[in-house]
């Protein structure tokens, strides 16, 4: 499957937040697809001058994938965009295409994307991240408050790319 990755046109940006119960509790309200909505907001925001037409392409995921939880997670990204921009004029519309992976099989490589960062957040691991880094635009370490100073939370595949140091030590219980 990376190879397949490897040879199509695209492109990749991700989210990360940090598995925090009390942040979870608090911000989200325990419930999933209020934490859904926040994440992909961050993901939105910085798209909404770019162009004219934005149609995203989604995996079903439960109570986190229907039309009214998308269309928070596009109010939050305006909030943002505003606050961030000011005056600046919003002029994208954002289509949401949500679809089950078996019908739509390019939303597989989503999946693969994720699994990968995800290796690196758990495990250190980088070997797959390294081979496809190229198509992986940009990852947002959300909730890593410590490197908040001068953008360090952003990883893209030139300037700062995501090393095995990125690896987040497990929760002690």
């Amino acid at each position: 499957m990376f190879d397949l990755i490897k040879t199509i046109n695209c492109s990749f940006e991700a989210v990360v937040g940090r598995k925090d119960i009390e942040r979870y509790e608090t911000k989200h309200k325990g419930k999933e697809e209020y934490f859904y909505a926040d994440l992909l907001s961050h993901l939105l925001k910085n798209k909404l001058s770019k162009q004219e037409k934005l149609v995203m392409h989604i995996s079903e995921r439960g109570k986190s994938t229907k039309n009214h939880n998308l269309e928070l997670a596009f109010l939050k990204a305006k909030q943002r965009f505003a606050k961030i921009n000011g005056n600046r004029e919003m002029k994208t519309t954002i289509v949401f295409n949500v679809n089950y992976p078996t019908n739509d099989p390019l939303l597989n490589l989503a999946d693969y994307f994720c699994w990968t960062i995800q290796r690196v957040f758990e495990r250190g691991e980088i070997r797959y991240y390294n081979f496809i880094k190229e198509q992986i635009k940009l990852v947002i370490d959300l909730y890593d408050t410590k490197s908040y100073k001068d953008w360090k939370n952003y990883y893209d595949n030139n300037k700062n790319p995501l090393t095995a140091e990125n690896k987040i030590s497990p929760l002690k219980h």
